[in-house]
């Protein structure tokens, strides 16, 4: 009856990371200076002359004209934008395999820690996204579940599921 309840509450806790959260992505804008045509003299020197003559024109430093600065849209397109969910869920899974350890109660608290990022992941996930986080999370907890005795059962089928879902992941996210 405990792992019912304990099942109960964990698909509660998945429905309500699933609520998406509205964030405006606003266009980048590149500042650059203006193109100078070439030159075959890269340093400009002022003209001089050997005497100081009476003239006009008031005592000044010469200084060069600043180079004016526009701002350019950027003509090339973006980089890709992954969809929402995927870098989190991505760290999750990367320290998965990183921490797993070789005992069996490591593997087991590598996948509960996993379990949790998931969780978090989809919450900026949506759409098939989202679909296979929820599906990624729900999974690990079973292997959680499996390697710590919680439920009977090979942990190796849960493995199978698991290696499945992060193939089909990896190419939602666009992930090698």
């Amino acid at each position: 009856m405990s792992a019912l309840a304990g099942t109960m509450a964990a698909l509660v806790a998945l429905i309500a990371y699933l609520v998406p959260s509205p964030r405006p992505q606003p266009g980048p804008v590149i500042i650059s200076p203006a193109p100078r045509p070439p030159s075959s003299e890269s340093v400009v020197t002022p003209p001089t002359s050997p005497e100081p003559t009476p003239s006009s024109e008031p005592d000044t430093p010469w200084s060069p004209a600043p180079s004016p600065v526009r701002a350019t849209p950027i003509t090339s397109s973006p980089p890709a934008i992954r969809p929402g969910g995927c870098d989190e869920a991505t760290t999750a899974l990367a320290s998965y395999g990183r921490d797993g350890g070789a005992t069996r109660g490591g593997q087991a608290a590598a996948a509960h820690q996993t379990y949790l990022d998931l969780m978090s992941a989809g919450l900026d996930a949506q759409g098939a996204v989202g679909a296979t986080i929820s599906r990624l999370a729900a999974e690990f907890r079973e292997l959680n579940f499996r390697l710590t005795g919680m439920t009977g059962g090979d942990p190796n089928q849960v493995i199978t599921d698991i290696n499945t879902d992060i193939a089909e992941f990896r190419r939602l996210c666009g992930s090698g």
